[in-house]
């Protein structure tokens, strides 16, 4: 009888891993880079007043940071008494583990302090402040490994709201945009932060790269401040260009990737573009399958669900078809804010504190669930992360945890 009711715990604990598996969300938008949580088993609808809050927590300071999560903890940055800092906090219980000054303040009238999300890979962390200093820490004390100023070291150019993006491990290097001439993408050894290449001269953007791969070709791409750029990862060359989709103002939303397409957007009545990749020999191209003006992200990135994109094009939450970029529904939801996916639905964070559990789905607009948060003198901007069964909530100084594991 014992070894029957072993055989139901062992079940029953591969079953609870088997929900949460994947369960970490170790840099910008999750694993993929995609704003996708791998995760099941989680409510499918709140309590009027939202799940279950494990706990809350302060001390981050002013910043848009989001989180990592990994090894049961949570990384983010934050500023106070006219320093930033990268922070590690316990899961279980929100409390502060480590902090390690990363920089002076920055300070901007849209709010100050760091707006990059911190990327964990092992035992190492790699975060960039607002002002461009690059570090590299040990996850398990903060240790500093190696450290560069992007500015000093790079001859890098600090963006208008302040360097925004979050830094890309791609195989034995991190990938950064310090924008300025000759330096618009550079890649540095995680190791010991050696310069490998830089390459392009085009200003900082405020998106964070990703990685992309077709017929065997390998590229990083980068939303610049003048357009989306793509180079190979082994010396920075250039293999492809496309401006059409900058703004020339503020050029935020990191690019989505599905096998041999890219999509990019912007706002400032800009649109968006779905690209077409081909590979020949070590080269590659892109052509326009189309562009419209349909999904305009502003400060956040949409979701590829299926063969649907769900993302605010500009203040309105908008589901379009990724193929050829038809509109299936749009919703003014939560107004203008930043949306993430995870067992089937859309978490849908707005700038006013507002958060909404929406069923994803090309039907039509459907809220399952809405609560809020406390909104301070700067918006939400943060986007949600879901990790372990767990919804973190940042909201300038503070951090909210939620269970929304269903039971």
């Amino acid at each position: 009888m014992s070894r029957v009711l072993s055989l139901f715990a062992c079940a029953g604990l591969c079953l609870a891993a088997a929900r949460v598996g994947g369960a970490e969300w170790p840099q910008w938008r999750g694993l993929h880079r995609d704003g996708k949580s791998p995760e099941t088993g989680l409510l499918k609808a709140w309590p009027s007043g939202g799940p279950p809050l494990v706990w809350k927590t302060q001390g981050l300071g002013a910043g848009y940071s989001s989180f990592a999560v990994a090894e049961g903890r949570l990384f983010t940055q934050g500023q106070r008494d006219a320093k930033q800092y990268v922070m590690a906090f316990d899961v279980a219980n929100g409390k502060k583990l480590w902090e390690v000054q990363s920089g002076g303040a920055y300070e901007e009238r849209r709010g100050p302090g760091p707006r990059g999300t911190p990327t964990i890979e092992g035992d190492r962390l790699y975060s960039l402040s607002a002002n461009g200093n690059l570090l590299c820490l040990e996850t398990a004390s903060g240790k500093t490994v190696w450290s560069m100023d992007l500015v000093r070291d790079l001859g890098g150019r600090i963006p208008h709201w302040g360097i925004s993006e979050s830094p890309l491990i791609d195989g034995e290097n991190v990938i950064v945009t310090p924008g300025g001439r000759g330096a618009a993408i550079a890649a540095l050894n995680k190791s010991d932060g050696k310069l490998v290449w830089k390459s392009q001269s085009d200003e900082a953007g405020y998106s964070s790269p990703v990685a992309v791969e077709t017929g065997g070709v390998r590229a990083i791409v980068v939303l610049t401040g003048n357009g989306v750029v793509a180079v190979s990862p082994r010396d920075g060359e250039l293999l492809w260009r496309y401006d059409k989709v900058s703004n020339r103002t503020a050029n935020i939303a990191t690019p989505i990737v599905r096998g041999d397409h890219v999509f990019v957007s912007t706002d400032y009545g800009t649109g968006c573009a779905l690209l077409k990749l081909t590979s020949s020999g070590r080269g590659m191209k892109a052509s326009e399958v189309y562009f419209n003006r349909e999904m305009r992200n502003h400060y956040s990135t949409s979701v590829l669900v299926g063969e649907y994109l769900y993302g605010f094009s500009s203040s309105v939450l908008t589901a379009m078809r990724f193929s050829d970029g038809e509109v299936a529904w749009r919703d003014r939801s939560v107004g203008k804010g930043s949306v993430i996916f995870a067992d089937g639905h859309l978490y849908a964070l707005g700038e006013n504190g507002s958060l909404a559990l929406v069923e994803a789905t090309p039907e039509e607009y459907r809220e399952k669930s809405r609560f809020e948060i406390a909104r301070g003198a700067y918006p939400t901007w943060a986007p949600p992360v879901i990790s372990g069964g767990k919804l973190y909530l940042r909201e300038q100084d503070n951090l909210y945890c939620y269970d929304v594991q269903a039971r």
